[in-house]
């Protein structure tokens, strides 16, 4: 009787195991799929936010900005819409074209325009 109990001790670890193991599978599994949709669907909003904004602003050429979000409007100091900027604005910048754009998005207004290096 011994003998069957540590059989079935030992089946029952191994189970356990077995259940443990395949949740963790799932768990990282999920996390995976929702690293990938979280991409794509920042991915989205910053091809939509462009999209507003291209209907308001004529962008330079054939140019795609990189977009940056305002969390701290006291970072932007140095920058010439300083003043204008507010949490949750956002800037576009075109690199080549030496330009930003201050977005508000809460009002759907291009706030400033500003110069960004010497042309």
């Amino acid at each position: 009787m011994i003998i069957i109990k540590k059989r079935t001790f030992f089946n029952f670890v191994i189970i356990l195991v077995a259940i443990v193991v395949v949740c963790l599978g799932v768990i990282f599994i999920n996390k995976i799929k929702g690293q990938n949709t979280s991409g794509s669907v920042k991915e989205k909003e910053m091809n939509a936010l462009i999209l507003k904004v291209s209907k308001l602003y004529l962008f330079p050429g054939d140019e795609v900005p990189t977009v940056a979000i305002v969390s701290d409007p006291k970072l932007l100091e140095n920058q010439a819409f300083s003043t204008e900027a507010v949490k949750g604005d956002d800037v576009l910048f075109f690199k080549k074209a030496g330009r930003a754009v201050l977005y508000r998005p809460s009002i759907n207004k291009i706030i400033e325009i500003a110069l960004t290096k010497n042309n």
